[in-house]
């Protein structure tokens, strides 16, 4: 596997940005037109509210993880911007969700084909994921939440002020109904469309405190007739922490269903 740090401008954003990738590394490359023609299924993985792009790397062992599998896995900076285009602040949803995939794909050799590309995140990251995924079902075949739910706060509860501000930061007075940050919303607009849905894998550990968020997202989707976007819900001991993270990003890579292969490093 190379592990790739990349630095480069972002339109959306206005600004320089960063991202770090990790690309599949073949054994034996039979000819260089060969290599060329290779495209790689693609995960794109979100971070928390108090992280960057290095964090996967640096508490879990993805890399390795994923190295018999040819998967790519793309990972932005976001910030704390909670994966939206703020009201005041950058355009992180417009940049993750539509700039970034393009990009990586003009530097890379990475899929373009939806039933290749996944999402998933944890924290920030898992609400992240879920919205970006389900407002483009078109772009991912596969979504993973972890620790977080479709939206990870409690309606009708009083926000500290410090919740007050990171809403008016992200939201300012923005009607969110029927917007990528209207969560549910895009769910029931995507059984509506008659396209491919994603899968829906999710787990949050039994002592976090993000569960009842989880569990309210757990409830709707466990509500649907016919259970259309594959969901799967897993429920385990633990709290919000890279032990249960590191866990549980190996359940959604096997969720993934993809088969190893020796000729991978």
């Amino acid at each position: 596997m190379a592990l790739i740090h990349t630095y480069f401008f972002s339109e959306a954003l206005g600004m320089c940005v960063s991202c770090d990738v990790i690309l599949p590394q073949k054994r034996e490359l039979s000819s260089a037109e060969a290599a060329a023609d290779e495209r790689f299924k693609t995960l794109y993985l979100l971070h928390g509210f108090s992280d960057d792009e290095t964090i996967w790397q640096r508490r879990t062992s993805i890399e390795r993880y994923v190295s018999k599998l040819g998967l790519a896995v793309v990972m932005p900076c976001a910030h704390v911007s909670g994966y939206a285009d703020m009201a005041h602040g950058g355009k992180y949803y417009t940049y993750i969700a539509k700039e970034l995939p393009s990009v990586m794909r003009s530097f890379f050799p990475l899929s373009d084909r939806r039933e290749d590309n996944y999402i998933c995140g944890l924290s920030m990251g898992g609400a992240g994921a879920m919205k970006i995924g389900l407002a483009n079902i078109e772009c991912f075949s596969a979504i993973g939440c972890l620790s977080a739910g479709a939206v990870n706060r409690t309606p009708g509860a009083d926000l500290t002020p410090r919740q007050k501000l990171r809403d008016e930061m992200l939201y300012g007075d923005r009607d969110i109904k029927n917007t990528e940050e209207d969560v549910f919303g895009s769910a029931e607009k995507a059984m509506k469309s008659g396209k491919p849905l994603p899968r829906i894998y999710h787990s949050c550990g039994s002592e976090d405190f993000i569960l009842p968020s989880a569990l309210r997202t757990k409830d709707y989707f466990e509500s649907l007739k016919g259970n259309p976007f594959g969901y799967v819900y897993e429920a385990d001991s633990g709290v919000h922490s890279w032990e249960y993270w590191d866990e549980h990003i190996q359940h959604f890579l096997r969720f993934l269903g993809l088969t190893p292969q020796e000729r991978f490093i």
